[in-house]
């Protein structure tokens, strides 16, 4: 290796930026994970060296140094420190499990707010009964809240509750995303983790009998003894730190199954993991199907509220056309009224016209008879 250049420059630099925000120095950094001791990091920064493990080309890289560390960037001297500690990617991420796992789920503020919301319905539903006013409820209850329907078969318990979280409590609803941890945990086994670590500390055991065996051999094994105390000399460390590690999965385990008020000889590790898992699926799918239920009745009551639009406008137009309609006809009847007015006051007159000339008429041959007689009669002169 000839120096930090040989890390790709990006990678190096945001390593460099990652170790910034890790107060514990580079030396004694892996010593916090192998005693599981977590008051130096959290689960974030644990998260963060896991991301930045070495790969096996870098490791490749840096594996020939035989320099002074101080001439190392932080990123290669991380890179190092790892690479002194077997399978440390692997230790790490137990260290973020045991981290996540031993605080996510007792810590999360909102899966107990939402506990506590179950209770409540429970008791309200129970009212008046033996069941009523309870304080708890077994773990394997809430599977039950997806058995529950209302009367109408529609709506599950599980529906209900989502329905009351997102009226009353909608900040409750993500509750779930405090809880990352448990899909990981959920395919842990306990069973097979104790069998590994039974096996191992069995093997090692032989193998320190057999180096105590050894010595009565001579010198026919003194090559083979040397090389087993060679072994042994990192393979108890690592066997010790993985004890300590399995330990405290234990511990937390134990912990997690009192926190949900269970005995931890009834009722097992992975039953309370997939409980709470399966609670959890359910859960965000009554919760998606509520908001889809919601979305299709928004859509139906607006196109109601289009169709109750369209029909009132049809409807005003209608009224609009009838109105109308008997305007005209109005305008219809006034006109013939004035029509009929004038036509009467016409026939008046005609027949005041027709008196007149028969009047007239009438007098003309008593006109000329009387001319006639005046022209004859002897006073005609007078």
């Amino acid at each position: 290796m000839n120096g930090p250049s040989d890390i790709e420059h990006r990678r190096a630099y945001n390593c460099e930026i990652m170790l910034s925000k890790v107060k514990t120095p580079l030396a004694e950094l892996m010593d916090y994970v192998l005693a599981l001791d977590d008051s130096a990091m959290d689960v974030d920064q644990v998260d963060n060296l896991i991301k930045f493990c070495p790969t096996k080309e870098e490791m490749e890289l840096i594996k020939g140094y035989k320099g002074e560390l101080d001439k190392l960037g932080k990123c290669e001297q991380f890179f190092l420190g790892l690479m002194r500690v077997p399978r440390s990617e692997a230790k790490l991420r137990v260290f973020s499990y045991k981290l996540q796992f031993g605080t996510q789920i007792r810590t999360s503020v909102k899966l107990r707010r939402v506990m506590q919301t179950i209770l409540s319905l429970g008791n309200a539903l129970n009212q008046g009964t033996a069941r009523g006013a309870a304080v708890g409820f077994r773990l394997d209850s809430l599977l039950k809240l997806n058995e529950t329907r209302a009367r109408n078969n529609k709506m599950t318990l599980m529906h209900y509750l989502c329905k009351v979280l997102a009226d009353k409590l909608p900040d409750l609803l993500d509750f779930s995303k405090e809880l990352s941890s448990l899909e990981p945990a959920s395919k842990i086994q306990l069973k097979i983790l104790a069998e590994e670590m039974q096996a191992i500390t069995k093997g090692l055991e032989k193998v320190v009998h057999e180096k105590k065996l050894c010595k009565k051999d001579g010198h026919v094994s003194k090559r083979f003894r040397k090389s087993l105390k060679k072994f042994l000399a990192t393979a108890e460390g690592e066997v010790k730190a993985l004890a300590c590690l399995h330990s405290g999965v234990g511990k937390n385990v134990d912990a997690l199954i009192l926190y949900f008020g269970e005995d931890p000889a009834r009722c097992p590790y992975e039953q309370v993991v997939s409980t709470l898992l399966l609670f959890v699926r359910m859960f965000n799918q009554a919760h998606e199907e509520n908001c889809k239920q919601i979305e299709m009745e928004k859509k139906k009551a607006q196109k109601e509220a289009e169709q109750e639009k369209k029909e009132a406008e049809n409807e005003r137009l209608r009224q609009q056309k009838e109105a109308e309609k008997e305007k005209r006809e109005a305008e219809k009847e006034k006109k013939g009224a004035a029509k009929g007015k004038k036509e009467a006051a016409k026939g008046k007159k005609e027949a005041a016209s027709r008196v007149c000339w028969s009047l007239f008429w009438s007098l003309i041959p008593c006109g000329w008879w009387w001319q006639r007689w005046l022209d004859s009669s002897p006073y005609g002169d007078l």
